[in-house]
């Protein structure tokens, strides 16, 4: 059991009150999960204050307390520590409780809009195939070599995140692959981590609910790679207009990918095919099993960052270029008599989007007409929604404008907000269905022979989350039940 003074250690202590010496026996940040012996991290969060909760916390048993704000009520058998920052101090001291995980991995961070749970779920494969024990943090499942746990967060809160990371080193895991999120950065979830790399995407609007504004959401994503070390990697999309601008200030190796200029890992599409990918990576011709231009740029933040922590070029080429994808990222799946395309897709911001069905043209043999079914999510950034209608209808030849997790909102409101993108050539072109079964079973009606469905916007997730409750839904189950009824 660890002392109060042993993880301590960084945390930008200000004043305690009280035996440091004091036992902790575990963490809590939610004082209903309280137990006797542990210590209580009071936090400004988002929905409520952790300082209104200390005294509940210690009523339940709390020996000791972190704060950014003394309480007022001082208990002499209560050890107060008041620390500058406690949301940085939580990371600080969850890492230093749970033994400095990430002293002991190789740790890669992946941020950006769109890309980073395939680019961390690649290169969990591509290393895992290179021999390594290896750990994944991502938005569709954690994992600790071959075992899978359920992922609820992007980037869980510090807590649960370094218990992950400290079993990750527990099982013998050598190296960890993390997405990291915007609001996870911006809570300083990951504060007190050691990352060996870190890996940009592209940015695109996204997220203005939670930033406001969209400079604050490139500044957020910026100050990630504000914080690498010297002994860090920084690896960037130089083909995105803000891929330079991440790289500014870090003190790490900074790195580009590219298809378009000379950079230090340089990519060609040569063939882009329903059967894969065929590229030219640093001179070497490779054909990879993914698709599409995003999955090109994926390849090669994964490659970039496999050869800046040391590992051979040929051979990272040779095993990526047997790896699958993350699923529910251009999922696919083909009916066995009408050879009709059915395509799953996290697609869930305008960007993405037109990337996945820019892709789905390029690929597209003539008379192959694509019918998309796509919502967006309630509660959420509402700027996007009429960006979304208009990228589905332009690039589509049919679209069901449906609902996706409506969350509190009223599905037909988000529908609306859709259609003010539309200018009167897409109004012709869609349907409005809000029950999203019945939106996927019309669109495999609408499809003739070798057409394509794309269904966007909820990928991996098993759920449609409506009015507080997750109901159970999988896109691909819904489209692989329907197929079969179809077609009998």
């Amino acid at each position: 059991m660890s002392t109060l003074q042993d993880i301590l250690y960084k945390a930008g202590i200000v004043e305690i009150r009280g035996d440091a010496k004091t036992e902790v026996r575990a963490l809590a940040i939610d004082s209903r999960k309280v137990q006797p012996g542990d210590c209580f991290v009071a936090v400004h969060g988002t929905l409520a204050d952790g300082h209104q909760f200390i005294g509940m916390a210690i009523d339940k048993g709390a020996t000791s307390i972190v704060c950014q704000t003394m309480p007022e009520e001082i208990r002499a058998d209560i050890t107060y520590v008041l620390v500058k920052d406690s949301a940085e101090a939580l990371g600080i001291v969850a890492h230093n409780f749970y033994g400095s995980p990430t002293a002991h991995l190789t740790l890669v961070g992946v941020t950006g809009t769109n890309g980073k749970t395939t680019v961390a779920t690649l290169l969990f494969k591509l290393f895992s195939g290179l021999g390594y024990s290896c750990g994944l943090l991502s938005t569709v499942q954690n994992q600790i070599d071959e075992r899978i746990i359920a992922s609820t967060h992007t980037t869980p809160d510090p807590i649960e995140l370094n218990a992950l990371l400290a079993e990750m080193v527990k099982a013998g895991c050598t190296h960890a692959f993390m997405e990291v999120s915007s609001h996870a950065i911006h809570q300083q979830r990951i504060s007190g981590l050691q990352f060996a790399g870190g890996i940009f995407t592209n940015i695109t609007h996204d997220h203005l609910d939670y930033h406001k504004t969209f400079e604050e959401y490139i500044r957020v994503k910026k100050s990630f790679f504000d914080h690498l070390s010297s002994s860090a990697f920084a690896l960037s999309n130089q083909d995105d207009k803000r891929g330079t601008v991440m790289l500014q200030n870090t003190a790490a190796r900074k790195l580009f990918y590219s298809l378009r200029a000379l950079s230090d890992v340089k990519g060609k599409i040569l063939e882009d095919e329903l059967t894969g990918l065929v590229m030219v990576v640093d001179d070497i011709e490779v054909h990879f099993r993914l698709i599409g231009q995003f999955n090109a740029y994926n390849l090669l933040a994964v490659y970039g960052a496999a050869v800046a922590l040391g590992e051979q070029r040929a051979k990272v080429l040779q095993v990526l270029s047997n790896v699958n994808g993350a699923e529910g990222r251009f999922d696919y799946i083909v009916s066995s008599i009408q050879r009709i395309m059915g395509i799953v897709d996290y697609a869930h911001t305008p960007d993405a989007l037109l990337n996945v069905l820019t892709t789905i043209e390029q690929l597209r043999k003539a008379g192959e007409q694509i019918i998309t079914v796509v919502g967006c999510g309630g509660d959420r950034d509402r700027t996007k929604r009429p960006e979304m209608g208009a990228v589905a209808c332009e690039h589509s030849d049919k679209v069901i404008f449906t609902s996706d997790n409506p969350r509190s909102e009223d599905p037909m409101d988000i529908i609306k907000d859709m259609e003010t993108g539309l200018g009167s050539a897409a109004r012709r072109k869609y349907l409005v269905i809000p029950d999203r079964a019945e939106a996927i079973k019309t669109a495999l009606t609408l499809a003739g022979p070798r057409d394509i469905v794309l269904v966007a916007g909820k990928g991996h997730e098993k759920y449609q989350e409506i009015k507080g409750v997750k109901h159970p839904f999988d896109d691909k189950s819904v489209l692989i039940g329907l197929f079969a009824l179809l077609e009998k």
